[in-house]
This record gives C-alpha cells, structure tokens and sequence, in this order.
C-alpha cells in the first residue's frame, strides 16, 4: 500500500510540474516592452567567468577562511 501511495504522489507532483511548463508562454519573451533597452551579450568567456569561476572562487575563499579559523580555534583549545 505504500508503493502504491508514493507513485500516486511522484504522478501527482509530475502531472502539475508539466501542466505548469505547458501553461507557461516563452513566446511572450519575445515581445519588447516600452523603455525595455536591452545591452550587449556576454561573451563566452564572460558568460564562463560569472556564472562558474566566479562562484567557485568564492566557494574556496570561504571554505579556506572557515579552515584557518577552525585550525586557530583548535590551537586555542590546545595551547
């Protein structure tokens, strides 16, 4: 009975996601809007640089400053 409780429920939850992507129109993207004035696009690089490197140098200077702090913490405890 559990089984057939947890498809009913993963049945429900893909029915409403796909009725939610067919309802929603990506052809209205298209129409400009007034004082829309849209600029340049990024460039690979840029586009790269933004939305991968830059998190992921952030991800290691906070995970490298959360590191040093800890490791001064223990000294602390220890000394």
């Amino acid at each position: 009975m559990d089984k057939k409780n947890a498809l009913r429920a993963g049945a429900v939850a893909a029915g409403s996601t796909l009725m939610m992507l067919l309802m929603t129109s990506p052809a209205l993207a298209l129409t400009r809007d007034d004082g829309d004035d849209p600029g340049t696009g990024l460039s690979v690089g840029e586009t790269l640089g933004l939305f991968v490197f830059t998190p992921i140098v952030l991800f290691l200077v906070i995970a490298g400053l959360v590191m040093v702090g800890d490791k001064s913490r223990k000294q602390a405890e220890q000394g």
